[in-house]
């Protein structure tokens, strides 16, 4: 088992490498850049996320590090819209705050250098660190995929299995119409009918409409406060959660009904095996790995995707509005940097699902096989 974590981790760092240069070229055809940003803004015609324009030396510091992608100058003359009439030597001067003075290649290389000693140096329109601005934001999104892979899990689990047993029951049969509908149903659409009913829309005022926590939250006593941040949780999980819910329970109820015909099964039941034991003590532990090996998506999508819309609508200002404003706003220090860790993260949690694997069926040996 050694053996195979080592060649694990060691292949993470050739995926990394790729998953980098692969986006670093597309970026590299995309039109526009951090310095057609500028030059928008400086004309008027900017219709970036509302992200700040570099000013003074803002973005510089950044600019001498290498994390930088974006559109070239052919020979030293400047080649981007919105330059017409402008004194050359701005335009270089923005090409070296941002970086642009270097070829693509040394700026990649100098980029992978500094993001294996995890320095990912400042983000362009904002006056902060990006491991900073990352850290700003991540409690929103910690608190969004917590709470919606567990209550994911911890319901769409003993869900299922009840439906598998139950399979063509009246309970079967009107779960999985509400299953099929709540999955069907956007979450962005959710979002706005919940605030509509309970957050002060149109008719009730049971849920606060902004934020993690109200406003006098360090004013509260302890058990206050963890009570309203759960009263802020509650809209924002509901909107997310629907469509996890629905696609893990019947994950779950077929995975359980392809074990339950097996011959096993009824080998266990003749040899007296109540229901219970035969469910649990046998049925259980093969029907998991399915649901397991669905995880690591699970987990990283529960953490880092689908909850722009939903971040917007509830003022929740999170890795997903972030990234979004960084796209836009051609950021691309931020971009790159949340690729990176968001990548690192979604490559160690398969892992560790594989490594659960053995736990939940010590059947399984890695070791045997070649990754």
């Amino acid at each position: 088992m050694a053996a195979y974590i080592i060649r694990r981790l060691l292949l993470i760092i050739p995926t990394l490498f790729g998953m980098m240069l692969v986006t670093f070229v597309i970026v590299q055809f995309a039109p526009g850049g951090p310095v057609e940003r500028v030059l928008a803004v400086l004309s008027g015609a900017d219709t970036g996320a509302g992200s700040r324009v570099p000013g003074g030396g803002q973005g510089g510091d950044f600019g001498a590090r290498g994390t930088q992608v974006g559109p070239q100058s052919d020979g030293g003359s400047p080649k981007y819209r919105g330059a017409q009439g402008l004194d050359p030597k701005f335009i270089e001067s923005l090409e070296r705050q941002f970086g642009f003075d270097k070829p693509a290649h040394e700026r990649f290389f100098l980029m992978v250098w500094n993001y294996l000693r995890f320095d990912f140096g400042r983000s362009y329109f904002r006056d902060i660190n990006v491991i900073d601005l990352i850290k700003e934001k991540l409690p929103v999104s910690i608190s969004l995929g917590i709470w919606l892979t567990l209550l994911s899990y911890l319901i769409s689990i003993p869900l299922g299995i009840r439906k598998a047993v139950n399979d063509g029951s009246a309970f079967d049969v009107w779960t999985s119409g509400v299953i099929i509908v709540a999955y069907a149903l956007p979450g962005f659409l959710v979002a706005v009918l919940l605030v509509v009913l309970f957050a002060g829309g149109s008719f009730f005022a049971w849920f606060p409409l902004r934020g993690l926590t109200s406003e006098n939250f360090a004013l509260l006593p302890w058990y206050r406060q963890i009570l309203d941040y759960l009263w802020h949780m509650v809209l924002p999980i509901i909107s997310l959660g629907l469509a996890a819910f629905a696609t893990m329970t019947l994950l779950t109820k077929n995975s359980f009904l392809d074990e339950i015909r097996k011959q096993y099964v009824l080998t266990a039941r003749a040899k007296g095996c109540s229901e219970r034991q035969v469910l649990y003590g046998h049925v259980f532990r093969n029907a998991m790995l399915i649901v397991i090996s669905g995880f690591p998506g699970a987990f990283v999508h529960a953490f880092f995707a689908g909850s722009l819309l939903i971040e917007v609508i509830f003022s929740l200002d999170g890795i997903g509005l972030l990234g979004f404003e960084s796209i836009i706003n051609r950021d691309y220090p931020v971009v790159f940097a949340t690729l990176y860790i968001f990548g690192l993260i979604g490559l160690i949690v398969t892992l560790i699902s594989d490594l659960t694997y053995t736990w939940v069926d010590p059947r399984i040996d890695f070791e045997s096989r070649e990754v």
